[in-house]
């Protein structure tokens, strides 16, 4: 919003002026409309260029543009930036490396990132997806306290992969009011 025009920036012969409570004073010529705004002691600035003729309200610019920048940055504050790791599994993975591995990935989905969890086939493993998929299956289960599938397994190439995302406590809270 920095690239508002303002003032003598404004080259139109005719604006639309809008006064800082929002009433609407009427297409005017650009000197009587440069006048109100000196009068009040407030900048003219066009808000809408593209319209005929441009639309220009009479406001304080400065605290405009400090209102948008408090704005953004309480937007930039809660906003939750999501990560995704990865949990990579084999088909002939032992017992214990599925529990190593879910426990990483329940410590990742708590701090509330996603994870990816892959299996990569190697050699003639292609042929017995149903092994790996036996193998998601169960993962699933060992995670389902804390994780939803976000995106159930899927072959590309020669990887299988799943995504999980972290419960959502307020909704689960909802389903039970149900």
């Amino acid at each position: 919003m920095a690239d508002l025009m303002m003032n003598e920036e404004i080259r139109d012969r005719e604006v639309r002026v809008i006064d800082q409570n929002g009433a609407q004073l009427g297409v005017q010529p650009i000197r009587a409309a440069l006048e109100l705004a000196e009068q009040a002691g407030l900048d003219l600035v066009k808000i809408v260029p593209t319209a005929k003729p441009p639309v220009c309200k009479l406001m304080d610019y400065d605290k405009y543009r400090y209102e948008q920048a408090k704005r953004e940055r309480e937007i930039r504050r809660n906003q939750k930036v999501v990560s995704i790791k990865e949990v990579q599994l084999s088909a002939t993975i032992a017992e214990n490396d599925v529990q190593t591995k879910a426990k990483a990935a329940i410590r990742f989905l708590q701090g509330g990132d996603k994870v990816k969890v892959s299996i990569r086939f190697r050699g003639r493993q292609i042929t017995h997806q149903e092994i790996g998929l036996a193998v998601m299956q169960d993962f699933v289960e060992r995670v389902k306290d804390v994780a939803v599938v976000e995106r159930k397994p899927l072959v590309e190439g020669r990887h299988m992969i799943m995504i999980l995302a972290p419960k959502d406590p307020n909704k689960e809270a909802k389903q039970a009011k149900e």
